[in-house]
């Protein structure tokens, strides 16, 4: 089941996501095809200002124990963590 995940960093968090940029990416890596589409969302100054990823899991228990093991989450970098369930309708990736 794929959902779309969108994380807001807490205010002045920009420090705290690159000390555990390579970790968190390490970790989004690790997932392999779980992960279908990832990136940084950027604020109006054009920093990283959170995170949005698609990411295809069992079901809302397993994402959620999941996203409790990523770096920037236990590095206390998110205000907000927002998911839900995710249908893609246009280019949708082909699975193999």
């Amino acid at each position: 089941m794929l959902f779309l995940v969108h994380t807001y960093d807490r205010e002045g968090g920009l420090e705290t996501r690159m000390a555990n940029r390579e970790a968190h990416v390490g970790w989004l890596k690790a997932a392999g095809t779980r992960i279908k589409a990832a990136g940084p969302w950027m604020n109006e100054a054009g920093e990283m200002a959170g995170s949005l990823l698609i990411v295809d899991m069992e079901d809302r228990a397993a994402l959620d124990a999941w996203l409790a093991t990523d770096p920037y989450a236990l590095a206390g970098l998110f205000s907000k963590v927002e998911a839900a369930p995710y249908k893609w309708v246009i280019n949708a990736p082909v699975e193999a």
